[in-house]
């Protein structure tokens, strides 16, 4: 079985997130969407309220899993039998993250190979952080995010 491992903050998870798993699904058995704990990091959701928004928006999916996780997502992945990190790439700066972040999951499991997605459509330039400031700022961001989301953010 083909397991792949869909790493990110995910704060919140947003309709360019889902076109990702959406493709990922269709290649993997199982993909396990996990939301990385980051203590440095103030989120705007709690890590529950996330995997939560999660689980709501996948449960299509019978092939989907959501999980968090504090620690080296390459550890996490070794441990649930996943063989490959999926990522979704916006622009060029998101390729050199994701370039130097391969090359560090390389150093900790050069077994986990990366798999990545381009983002496509309306969604392809916006963040997380983005679609919450047009929000916060009365803009309708119902096409962005899925419901679960949505109500949250309303």
């Amino acid at each position: 079985m083909k397991v792949a491992l869909y790493p990110g903050s995910f704060d919140p998870i947003t309709n360019g997130h889902m076109d990702v798993l959406k493709r990922a699904v269709s290649i993997f058995d199982k993909v396990i969407v996990l939301v990385a704990i980051n203590p440095d990091k103030k989120g705007r959701f709690s890590i529950e309220d996330r995997v939560e928004m999660i689980k709501e928006a996948v449960s299509e999916f019978p092939n989907v899993e959501v999980d968090s996780y504090k620690g080296l997502t390459v550890r996490y992945a070794k441990d649930h039998g996943a063989t490959h990190l999926i990522r979704g790439l916006r622009a060029v700066t998101d390729f050199e993250y994701e370039y130097q972040l391969a090359s560090a999951n390389a150093l900790a499991d050069n077994s986990i190979d990366m798999v990545f997605f381009m983002s496509r459509g309306e969604t392809s330039n916006l963040t997380s952080s983005t679609i919450m400031e047009l929000a916060k700022n009365g803009v309708d961001v119902s096409h962005l995010v899925p419901p679960s989301v949505l109500k949250r953010i309303k």
